[in-house]
This record gives structure tokens, C-alpha cells and sequence, in this order.
């Protein structure tokens, strides 16, 4: 599962450094994975798992790149399988400022 984790994260940082900076106004995050329904499962999951041990973070208050730092040492801690893991990062990456 670790190994899973790292090769993702290290597929969204490669895809992140390789794509061309656009201007701050005009960028837009990237779209998820996930479909609208695991999304909405992501978000629930982030609520009831992550609101179990501490005050929920806002999603806004970090970029993508920086949630998968977060996320891949949460998870773990909060037992996400790896589709869950996927599901509450494409939830937390698709709240907008």
C-alpha cells in the first residue's frame, strides 16, 4: 500500500513539474480522478475520519501539491484504503477559494 501511495504521489509531482507555468490568474487546478459520487463519498469520508482526531483543515488553505504531503502521512494514520485516499484528495483538490 505505501509503495502505491509513493508511486502516486510521485506521478501527480511529475505531471505538476512537467506541465507549463500558467499565469496565477488563469490556472486551474487539475480535474480528479474521481467520479462526482466518489467525491461526495471523499468528502464524507473526510469529514467523519479526519474530524474524528482534530479540527478539520480548510481545503483551500493549501495547494495540491502540498495536500500530498499531508494526505500521504494522514491516511496512513487514519487507516484510508487506497481508493479513500484518492477520494478525499480529489474532494479536498476540487474545493474552490
Amino acid at each position: 500500500m505505501k509503495k502505491i501511495i509513493a508511486i502516486a504521489s510521485f506521478a501527480t509531482l511529475l505531471v505538476v513539474s512537467c506541465t507549463t507555468k500558467a499565469p496565477v490568474a488563469t490556472a486551474t487546478p487539475s480535474a480528479p480522478t474521481s467520479t462526482p459520487e466518489q467525491i461526495a463519498q471523499g468528502k464524507t469520508i473526510f469529514e467523519n475520519s479526519c474530524g474524528r482526531c482534530h479540527k478539520l483543515p480548510d481545503p483551500t488553505s493549501h495547494n495540491s501539491v502540498q495536500w500530498v504531503g499531508i494526505m500521504n502521512s494522514m491516511a496512513p494514520k487514519a487507516k484510508l484504503t487506497d481508493d479513500q485516499h484518492q477520494w478525499v484528495y480529489d474532494y479536498i483538490v476540487s474545493v474552490k477559494k
